[in-house]
């Protein structure tokens, strides 16, 4: 039997998560050798290395160092050495997830190299071009031989730009992670108890994006968490990128007792916490989906979302920065729990894929030809 050696590129928190079912897949098939190659966009332990020992991922072939930079610095070092790494292995195909710039690398290096391409997770659009993921995964699309689609609404996306002859409709593997990880969560997971929030309601922070963290952005978002914080008491996991520009650009902040600041959960723990909150308040694409297959009500602290099902739904409320929005949605959700639970829980499946989408991910790639 020859093999067939695939090597899939990650770097970013969310694509782990992404990754583990996918990779689970692939070993399923004797025949295919599988190369995970790591840029080291993340490399945080708290954002890397447990994500790897929790979600049972295999290491990774080779961990790229590149850190941390501005976009167009982070991306061309990716694009050099990960064009270096694919020459010397001749993969038949090349997996990228998302829309982080190791995404965009990954695509670029592989398509010069006429090495098929699959984009997992292909489709979705904020329409804001503003957004770096937003100019990633476009281009990512485009680049792509096989765009793998979570929803019906990805592949009008992919249709109205041209692009319906690569495309398929799989549905979506951060389903198939939870549906995998939230039983491992409820066993394993003593994050609602150590941290205390067992005994009363509480809300789930998290504030990442580059649009978030500029000085200006947090001088809004922070005084609209301490009032939010005044309906309900939040948790705040803190991504190292928002720490460092609050110190950066508001050193003498000090958050009241009712916003609680903690370091960065692991995939475990968060999933737990999540599925704990009486609210979730966010600027993540991942946690705005996970919180809606978990029938949590969510708050995005932001203007559009490339996830439009969770807003259709009236599960996730668009607020962007402004604080009278936000505290309106939050004091809905605490209102309406039940009613929350009720109308997401049952539509996730049908949306998203009844947790099969990493099996055909894999069938079709495995069916990928050389590049055109």
């Amino acid at each position: 039997m020859s093999r067939v050696r695939i090597v899939q590129v990650v770097g970013a928190r969310p694509q782990f998560i992404k990754l583990a079912p996918v990779s689970r897949a692939l070993r399923a098939h004797p025949q295919v050798s599988e190369l995970i190659v790591h840029t080291g966009q993340h490399y945080d332990p708290q954002l890397s290395q447990v994500f790897f020992q929790e979600l049972s991922i295999p290491e990774p072939a080779v961990n790229l160092e590149v850190g941390s930079g501005a976009h167009g610095q982070q991306t061309a070092t990716m694009l050099a050495k990960l064009e270096h790494y694919l020459q010397a292995q001749q993969p038949q195909a090349v997996i990228v997830y998302g829309d982080t710039n190791s995404t965009l690398a990954g695509a670029l290096a592989a398509a010069k190299l006429r090495i098929p391409v699959a984009h997992v997770e292909a489709g979705l659009r904020s329409f804001n071009r503003a957004m770096p993921e937003e100019l990633n995964r476009v281009a990512t699309d485009h680049l792509a031989d096989l765009l793998l689609a979570p929803t019906a609404a990805a592949v009008t996306n992919l249709a109205a730009e041209g692009l319906q002859s690569r495309t398929l409709l799989v549905g979506d593997v951060m389903y198939d992670a939870l549906l995998a990880n939230v039983a491992l969560a409820r066993h394993r997971s003593q994050a609602v108890e150590r941290l205390g929030l067992a005994t009363a309601p509480f809300g789930l922070v998290t504030v990442h994006r580059a649009e978030s963290t500029t000085a200006g952005a947090l001088a809004t978002l922070l005084p609209l968490l301490e009032q939010a914080s005044r309906l309900v008491p939040l948790v705040f996991p803190l991504h190292p990128r928002t720490r460092d520009a609050i110190r950066g650009a508001l050193p003498a902040w000090q958050p009241p007792a009712t916003l609680r600041i903690v370091a960065p959960l692991g995939p475990l723990d968060m999933l737990s916490v999540t599925e704990a909150a009486a609210v979730v308040l966010t600027d993540s694409g991942g946690l705005q989906k996970e919180a809606f297959m978990l029938g949590r009500p969510c708050v995005t602290l932001r203007a559009e979302t490339e996830w439009v099902e969770t807003v259709s739904s009236g599960a996730n409320k668009l607020v962007g920065q402004d604080q009278a929005a936000a505290l309106a949605a939050v004091r809905e959700a605490l209102a309406r729990p039940a009613e929350f639970k009720r109308t997401t829980a049952a539509a996730a499946g049908a949306l998203y894929g009844q947790g099969r989408a990493a099996e055909h991910c894999v069938s079709a790639v495995l069916r990928l030809g050389p590049a055109a």
